[in-house]
C-alpha cells in the first residue's frame, strides 16, 4: 500500500488526522530531505528515506518498489500531495507497477495556511499559480498572471523568489499592475507552521520590491480586498 500523505507545514498540529493515521500505519516514510527532517522528531520509530531537491522521480519509484514488495509506505508531501506535490507523478509512475494500492491523503497547503494567518484573502474566487520555471515555460506562467489579473482573481503566488530566480515576483507585479491599481492590499506569509513563522499586509506597489525567498507564500488581493482591522479580507458578498 501507497499512501500519498501531505503534511501540511509537517507539524502534527496542522496534519489531519487522516494523516497521522496514514504515516502510523505505514513502516516506511519517503520525502524530501527537509520534510522527512520535520516529521522524525514526531514519529521516531519509523525507517526513513530521504532525497533531495529535483530527486522527485527516484523518491517516488523507490516508494512505489517499496509498496510492490508489501511495505506500507507513505510518500509525503508539504502541503497538499496534489497541489504541486508527488501525487500526480506517483500515478503516472505507477504504470509500471501493476497491482498496487494508492491513496492520496488531503493536506493544508500554503494558500490555506497562510490566508488563515492573514486573516481571509480568499474567500472569493481566487488563484494559484507557482512562479517557479522548472517544470512550467516562463510565458505559461505569464499568460496564467494575465488572465487571472484580467479575471480579478485573487491570487496567491508559490515559489516566489529563490537564490536564482530573484525577477520572478517583481515580473508577476508588473503583469498584474497592468489591470490593478498599485494600491491593492496584498500579503505575504513566511514560514507557515513552522519556527519563525510571519506574515505582513503591503500595497501591490510595496510588493514589487519585496524581497522573499520560497518559504513565502504571496496572495494579491483582487479589487474588493481591504484591510479591516488589520486584517487582509476579500469580502464574500454579503449585503450588509
Amino acid at each position: 500500500m501507497l499512501y500519498i500523505v501531505g503534511t501540511g507545514a509537517g507539524s502534527p498540529a496542522g496534519m489531519t488526522g487522516e494523516a497521522v493515521s496514514a504515516i502510523e500505519h505505514s513502516s516506511l516514510i519517503v520525502g524530501y530531505s527537509v520534510y522527512t527532517g520535520l516529521l522524525r522528531p514526531h514519529f521516531p520509530e519509523k525507517e526513513y528515506f530521504s532525497t533531495g531537491m529535483r530527486q522527485e522521480k527516484e523518491r517516488v519509484i523507490f516508494a512505489l518498489e517499496q509498496a510492490a514488495c508489501g511495505l506500507e509506505v507513505a510518500l509525503v508531501c508539504s502541503g497538499d500531495a496534489g497541489v504541486y506535490g508527488m501525487a500526480s507523478l506517483a500515478y503516472e509512475l505507477s504504470e509500471s507497477y501493476p497491482g498496487i494500492r494508492i491513496k492520496v491523503i488531503p493536506g493544508v497547503t500554503a494558500a490555506m495556511s497562510g490566508a488563515a494567518l492573514l486573516g481571509s484573502p480568499l474567500t472569493n474566487d481566487f488563484a494559484v499559480i507557482s512562479l517557479s520555471d522548472l517544470l512550467t515555460p516562463r510565458e505559461v506562467i505569464e499568460k496564467r498572471l494575465e488572465g487571472a489579473a484580467m479575471g480579478d482573481f485573487a491570487i496567491v503566488l508559490y515559489n516566489p523568489m529563490s537564490k536564482k530566480r530573484t525577477d520572478e515576483l517583481r515580473n508577476a507585479c508588473d503583469i498584474i499592475l497592468r489591470h490593478r491599481s498599485p494600491d491593492t492590499p496584498c500579503g505575504i506569509a513566511v514560514n507557515i507552521g513552522r519556527e519563525g513563522e510571519s506574515c505582513g499586509i503591503l500595497t501591490l506597489g510595496e510588493l514589487k520590491d519585496a524581497v522573499v525567498d520560497m518559504f513565502t507564500t504571496v496572495f494579491v488581493g483582487s479589487s474588493a480586498t481591504r484591510v479591516i482591522g488589520g486584517r487582509l479580507v476579500t469580502p464574500r458578498g454579503y449585503k450588509l
